[in-house]
C-alpha cells in the first residue's frame, strides 16, 4: 500500500487512537482500529450538517456532539480519548503543487504552499489550517510534486470542538481523500473517483504518487455531470503524464451491486476495491482507507 495517509500525517509516530471517525451529510463512519472490526455508520439528521468550503458547516453543533456521544458512550468530564477525525472533501481544499526545487527548511516551505494557494482558494490562506507532503520526485524532470490539504480555519476548529464536547481528544485530523488512496494499488496510474452525496472527488495515483486532486459540487447527481469531470481528468493523464490510466475504482457510484452503465464510454478497465472489511463506499472509504494503512504500517493497533 502507498501509505499516503501516514505521509501526510506522520502517523506512525503516535499511537493507534480509540476511534476513527468519518464525516458525511448524511452520517458518522466510525471505527476503533484496536478491535479490528469493520466499520460502522451512525446517520445525521437533516440540518446538522452543510459541507461547504467557505461558511460553518456545523449547524447544530450541539445535536452533533450527541450523536458523537452516543457513538463512543464517553461523557463529559471522563478520561478524554482520541481520536482521528475525517472531514468531508468539500469542506477542504486538496491539491497537488509542483516545484521545480522545494526548500528544505520547514518554515520556508510552509510559507512557499501558502504562496503558491493565495489565489486559488476562496478563504484566508494566511489564517488556514495547512497540511503538506512533499512526494518523492519522479520522471525525466526531476520536479517535487507536493501534495497540500488546507481548510478554514474557522470550519476545522466548529468541528473539533464537536468532538472534544463529547469527550474526545481529536489529534489527527485529515480529510476523505487522503485517507482513501491508501486503498489503491501501486502498479501504474489509478483514476480513483469517489461519490458522496452531491460531491465528487477525485484522485490521480501514479505508482505511488498523487498526481493530481480534485473536488467538485454536482450541481445534479448524473452521468453528464460526472463525465464532465472524470473525461477532462482522462485528459490530463494522456497529456501530463504521457500515458492513459491502467484502472478506475469507484466508490459510492454502486447501486445493488451494478457498475453504472456510463462507465464504458471512459474505455478504463474497472477494478473492484477489496480492503479487509469490505467494499467502500461514499460514507466510509476515509475510514476504511486509514484501517489499510495503519494495517500496512504495522501499527500497534492490530
Amino acid at each position: 500500500m502507498p501509505n499516503f495517509f501516514q505521509q501526510i500525517t506522520g502517523l506512525l509516530r503516535d499511537p493507534a487512537p480509540d476511534f476513527v471517525f468519518e464525516i458525511t451529510e448524511a452520517g458518522i463512519a466510525w471505527a476503533r482500529p484496536s478491535l479490528g472490526l469493520p466499520p460502522s455508520f451512525e446517520p445525521l439528521e437533516p440540518g446538522i450538517l452543510a459541507v461547504s468550503p467557505l461558511t460553518d458547516n456545523v449547524l447544530k453543533p450541539d445535536a452533533l456532539a450527541d450523536v458523537i456521544r452516543r457513538i463512543t458512550n464517553t461523557a463529559v468530564g471522563r478520561r478524554k480519548g482520541s481520536a482521528v477525525v475525517i472531514l468531508p472533501d468539500f469542506c477542504s481544499r486538496v491539491t497537488v503543487l509542483s516545484f521545480d526545487k522545494f526548500p528544505t527548511d520547514p518554515a520556508e516551505q510552509l510559507s512557499l504552499v501558502r504562496f503558491r494557494m493565495k489565489k486559488s482558494v476562496p478563504f484566508d490562506v494566511d489564517s488556514a489550517v495547512v497540511s503538506y507532503h512533499a512526494q518523492p520526485s519522479s520522471g525525466k524532470n526531476n520536479k517535487v510534486d507536493v501534495v497540500v490539504a488546507l481548510a478554514a480555519l474557522e470550519i476545522v476548529a466548529r468541528y473539533e470542538a464537536a468532538f472534544r464536547a463529547a469527550g474526545l481528544h481529536p489529534g489527527c485530523v485529515t480529510t476523505a481523500s487522503l485517507a482513501m488512496a491508501d486503498l489503491t494499488v501501486t502498479q501504474g496510474i489509478t483514476l480513483l473517483s469517489r461519490l458522496a452525496g452531491r460531491h465528487l472527488s477525485v484522485l490521480v495515483i501514479s505508482g505511488s504518487t498523487i498526481k493530481l486532486a480534485r473536488t467538485v459540487e454536482l450541481l445534479d447527481v448524473s452521468a453528464d455531470e460526472v463525465l464532465s469531470v472524470l473525461f477532462p481528468t482522462l485528459a490530463y493523464i494522456e497529456d501530463e503524464l504521457g500515458s492513459v490510466a491502467n484502472r478506475l475504482n469507484l466508490i459510492g457510484f454502486e447501486q445493488a451491486g451494478r457498475i453504472p452503465d456510463w462507465v464504458s464510454e471512459l474505455q478504463i478497465p474497472v477494478e473492484p476495491l477489496g480492503p479487509r472489511f469490505g467494499a467502500p463506499t461514499g460514507l466510509n472509504a476515509g475510514v476504511l482507507g486509514y484501517l489499510e494503512s495503519i494495517k500496512a504500517g504495522g501499527s500497534k493497533a492490530a
